[in-house]
């Protein structure tokens, strides 16, 4: 299993200028993407052992990373 942290911009490379965009000028985009970023980190540093947690909880972040993700995708037009 890959470490490495799935952050948005490396995921959706053809999409930085509407990602951007959208984090200027939507509110609710903005708080889903720094939402993301947060659980993003969280899984981060769970799977590296910097801050251990049980796997329910693991699963739990899983689950919300994607839920987020999906939404951004959805917001950005895909």
């Amino acid at each position: 299993m890959s470490h490495t942290p799935h952050e948005l911009l490396e995921d959706f490379p053809d999409k930085a200028d509407r990602f951007h965009e959208l984090k200027t000028s939507d509110t609710h985009f903005a708080k889903l993407a720094d939402e993301y970023h947060d659980v993003n980190r969280a899984v981060h540093r769970a799977e590296t052992g910097v801050e251990p947690t049980d796997d329910a909880n693991m699963q739990s972040m899983r689950k919300q990373r994607m839920i987020l993700k999906d939404e951004i995708w959805r917001m950005m037009g895909a």
